[in-house]
This record gives C-alpha cells, sequence and structure tokens, in this order.
C-alpha cells in the first residue's frame, strides 16, 4: 500500500456532514480516483499503466474519487466482476479538465437556460457528472453528497490511454480494512487519506456547485 492512510474516526472528525464536496487523496500534482474490476482487466491495466484487452472503450466508464464510494459500489471489493479495487493516479490539471467538461446528469436551471439546451448537452458530452449519497463505512446512506464522473468517447480513450499516471491494485488492502472493520469496528479501520479537494478555477467550482466547507 503506497498511498497516505490514516484512521476512518479521525478523517471523519474533519469532513463535512452535509454538501456536495469532493473529498479525494490528493497532493500538488495528482489526484486518486477509483474503479473496479475483474481480475483480466484490472492485471493488465496494473502492467500495462493503460486500459486494454477486456476493457470496453465502447461503453461508458465511471471513476470515484471518494474511496468509501468505492467501497460501498464494490461490496468492498466482493461484488462479482468488481473483485480488483484499482487506484488511478491523474494530473490534477487533466482532473480539472474532466470536472471543467462534465455535464450533470439532472437538470440544473441555473446552469442552463432550458431543458431542452440541457438534453443536448448531455447527448454530446463526454463527461458526465453525478452527484450520490456518500455512504458510512457500513454502507447507510449519508446527507453528504459523493461526485461520480463517467467518461465516454475520446476522453475515455484519452484517460485509459495516456493519462494514468500510476495504477495501483489496492485488493490486499481493501481484504484487510474488510476484516478489520468486520472485527474491530470502525476505530480500527484505516482509509486512503482524503481530504476535501477544489478545482484550481472558481467558475469550475461554481459549475459544479460545490459547497465551501465550514
Amino acid at each position: 500500500m503506497i498511498l497516505p492512510t490514516e484512521r476512518y474516526p479521525t478523517q471523519a472528525a474533519r469532513w463535512p456532514a452535509t454538501g456536495r464536496h469532493i473529498l479525494a487523496c490528493y497532493d500538488a500534482d495528482s489526484i486518486i480516483v477509483y474503479q473496479a474490476y475483474r481480475p483480466a482487466i484490472a492485471a493488465y491495466a496494473v502492467s500495462a499503466k493503460a486500459f486494454g484487452r477486456d476493457f470496453s472503450y465502447a461503453r461508458m466508464s465511471w471513476i470515484k474519487p471518494n474511496f468509501l464510494w468505492m467501497m460501498y459500489r464494490s461490496g468492498w471489493g466482493t461484488k462479482e466482476n468488481q473483485a480488483v479495487v484499482l487506484a488511478l493516479r491523474l494530473a490534477r490539471p487533466f482532473f480539472d479538465r474532466l470536472l471543467d467538461l462534465a455535464v450533470p446528469s439532472t437538470f440544473n436551471p441555473g446552469r442552463y437556460e432550458s431543458e431542452a439546451d440541457w438534453k443536448s448537452a448531455l447527448a454530446s458530452s463526454q463527461v458526465r457528472l453525478q452527484w450520490d449519497p456518500d455512504h458510512h463505512p457500513r454502507g447507510e446512506p449519508l446527507e453528504r453528497r459523493a461526485i461520480q464522473l463517467g467518461l465516454r468517447g475520446a476522453i475515455l480513450e484519452e484517460f485509459g490511454k495516456r493519462e494514468l499516471l500510476e495504477v495501483i491494485d489496492m485488493s490486499a488492502f481493501v481484504a484487510e480494512q474488510r476484516a478489520a472493520l468486520a472485527a474491530g469496528g470502525l476505530d480500527a479501520l484505516m482509509l486512503p487519506s482524503e481530504r476535501v479537494y477544489r478545482p484550481e478555477s472558481p467558475d469550475i467550482a461554481r459549475r459544479l456547485n460545490l459547497d465551501v466547507p465550514g
């Protein structure tokens, strides 16, 4: 495990309890996003630092910067075809570009003049933005919202073939923490260290309707 980690209670105490926030493990240059796959796809990605072989570029692929959202979605690495959780390191400028290109999956009257304009933007977009309830380590939905981004077309090709700085197999860590949670509860749980992430451009933050942490 080469990502910085902290105990869950320490992180939860500083995270916003409500609102729309991007929680992520990041540094000055890069940010981590997560996906989960069956072993064959994951093994190729780790080896090649790119997606290929059985990975489909013809469909939308969703990335999540929030580790606990990925754990909820994958059942802590127990769901079929999601046994291998990957941490994918991206350059922050590329991630911010994804945020800039993102079109929300639901109509936002403050951003689009009409629902028809939004539907047109959504149909032509290569990045889809979705806000979902964030989740407690045991699976309960929270009031805080978590972001995920759906990529398709040319931007998915760019992501999967040229923009991955690092691909980390998190399977062993996920299994260890799944067992720690079951045996020792929340106090025993270690997670990648996440903080509220803000894109460099205030305009992007405004279009995403990001809340400012209190």
